[in-house]
């Protein structure tokens, strides 16, 4: 009795998840497209903060997988159009928001630097333990806060310990979360994959 070895995916280094779907232009213009898709729909599950402009969403964790699963050139790529789309009029910002007036705008932002820098790393070999998915995901919400909050800051009209207080204190917990959440999943996915 002979066993035949199943094939399995062939992860070289350097490659993210998105790496491992056949190669082609559709593909990639599909991943940036659904990337930014995700996104917009993560953002409309909000709560809001009271004495915050700045309601907690499903955004960032979006954001961050998408920029981490794709890789830093398509998952910029995705978080631009979710940007653009967004400030063109297409209500898939935080709580259906959209334009350029949002107070909340400059997470946006950040979120396109984020999602490059984890992408970055993920390439890197950054999510395929725990902890160093747990280092890339609090990396990538520090990029989020580094531009979110002076821009709060200045589109409020509010000090800058005033926009601490309201767009980074009160989000901390759940960032927590979000960075367990995907500390478990992305290793996970890449065991499913077949290799690490």
């Amino acid at each position: 009795m002979s066993t035949a070895a199943v094939p399995t995916a062939t992860v070289r280094s350097g490659q993210v998840l998105a790496d491992l779907l056949p190669s082609s232009r559709v593909r990639d213009v599909a991943l940036v497209a659904g990337g930014a898709v995700l996104t917009g729909v993560a953002a409309q599950i909000a709560v809001p903060v009271p004495g915050s402009p700045v309601p907690v969403t499903g955004q960032t964790f979006a954001a961050l997988l998408v920029g981490t699963a794709l890789g830093a050139r398509r998952g910029l790529l995705s978080l631009a159009l979710y940007a653009l789309v967004g400030m063109a009029g297409v209500p898939w910002f935080a709580e259906g928001g959209s334009g350029t007036a949002a107070p909340s705008l400059g997470y946006v932002f950040g979120m396109l630097l984020a999602a490059t820098v984890v992408g970055a790393l993920a390439r890197r070999g950054a999510d395929r333990s725990v902890l160093r998915m747990a280092g890339t995901m609090l990396l990538g919400e520090a990029i989020i806060y580094a531009v979110g909050v002076p821009y709060l800051a200045l589109a409020a009209d509010m000090s800058l310990t005033a926009a601490i207080a309201a767009g980074l204190t009160p989000f901390l917990i759940g960032d927590a979360l979000k960075a367990a959440l995907a500390m478990g999943a992305l290793p996970a996915a890449w065991k499913l994959a077949g290799k690490r």
